[in-house]
């Protein structure tokens, strides 16, 4: 019978952390297209809602950006002038969970049409970028992401 408890008890507390696994993984992914659709719209008006105060990005030139307000500034005049318009779809997304308030997701995005310097079109433009996620007072919020240019084949 202290069998059949036990057993019963470790089954209920399993189940229990696949079913919150599941729901971190739901709240990682859904920053992570808060921010996509922050991106698609440029003026990153929701940023507040889904980053952390420290976030970090880091853009394809390797510029390093600390500090949401810095951040904003950079890829609010970014989307200003050369990525006014741009937008960017998910093609692929993994997410894996350092512990259970750090989350890691690489995600692969399609990029659409851009001029980039002046007559250089850049077309088909896959990016892959690295967002680590961090749960804070029970909320996921983005704290760093970093993006790379992938290279055609």
């Amino acid at each position: 019978m202290k069998t059949l408890i036990l057993f019963t008890i470790f089954n209920f507390t399993f189940f229990l952390s696949l079913a919150q696994i599941q729901s971190d993984r739901e709240s990682v992914k859904n920053v992570i297209i808060a921010f996509q659709e922050d991106f698609n719209d440029g003026g990153f008006k929701n940023a507040h809602s889904y980053t952390t105060d420290d976030w970090v990005h880091i853009n394809p030139g390797g510029g390093i950006i600390n500090g949401r307000e810095e951040v904003l500034n950079e890829v609010r005049a970014v989307h200003q002038t050369f990525l006014k318009g741009v937008t960017m779809t998910i093609e692929k997304m993994k997410i894996r969970f350092v512990t259970p308030t750090v989350a890691l997701a690489v995600v692969t995005h399609l990029i659409s049409p851009f001029e980039l310097p002046v007559m250089v079109m850049h077309e088909n433009q896959r990016n892959i970028k690295t967002y680590v996620v961090v749960k804070h007072e029970n909320k996921w919020l983005l704290s760093l992401d970093q993006n790379t240019v992938l290279q055609a084949n």
